[in-house]
């Protein structure tokens, strides 16, 4: 994969094998870690491979729009999931393209099946689908590598040990000062981490 400013993932087709998926994975987390600090959230799909992955997913069984969103979520370990906003436009034009075939089942939801014309489409991009699916394996991969379980004990600890010491004090006490002050000098040496 090729990296732009800032290690964010740039245009084009990157490299193979499995550290093409961890690079994804440590671009996107970064990404994703400064856009909480407000600043641009990186993409997961670059321009045309939501539309594979879906023509891929389509391919593999009939589904209805929300599970192609879940089977995503569930790909990349729970740590993206497309919004509807961006899935069902993308199927609307798939099915403009014959990709795919929408039909209503029983419940009168939309399910999505693919044509002749989306097999030969994803035949042909083989290799680019599996680029995609090895990187959404990298990005759970890097989620189960970063798993929260440690920091959010700390946190626990953190937050019962703050509720059982200021339980009685009053508002604008020492005490609550002092506390305040490790708060923030622990957050100022999380930052410093390299």
């Amino acid at each position: 994969m090729k990296f732009g400013p800032g290690g964010r993932p740039g245009r084009g087709r990157g490299g193979r094998g499995a550290m093409a998926g961890e690079k994804f994975a440590r671009a996107f987390a970064q990404a994703a870690f400064e856009g909480a600090k407000g600043k641009r959230r990186a993409r997961m799909f670059r321009r045309g491979e939501l539309k594979l992955l879906l023509l891929h997913l389509i391919a593999e069984e009939p589904r209805h729009g929300y599970d192609l969103i879940r089977q995503i979520e569930e790909l990349t370990g729970g740590h993206y999931a497309p919004s509807p906003g961006i899935v069902y436009p993308a199927l609307t034009l798939m099915a403009e393209m014959d990709l795919i075939d929408e039909a209503v089942d029983g419940d009168g939801k939309k399910i999505y099946s693919i044509t002749e014309t989306g097999s030969a489409q994803l035949a042909e991009e083989e290799p680019h689908v599996a680029d995609i699916l090895e990187r959404l394996e990298g990005v759970s991969k890097m989620g189960e590598a970063s798993d929260g379980a440690s920091i959010r004990r700390a946190f626990h600890n953190l937050k019962s040990a703050v509720r059982i010491r200021l339980a009685e004090e009053e508002k604008g006490s020492d005490k609550i000062l002092e506390v305040a002050a490790i708060i923030d000098e622990a957050a100022s040496k999380i930052e410093r981490l390299k």
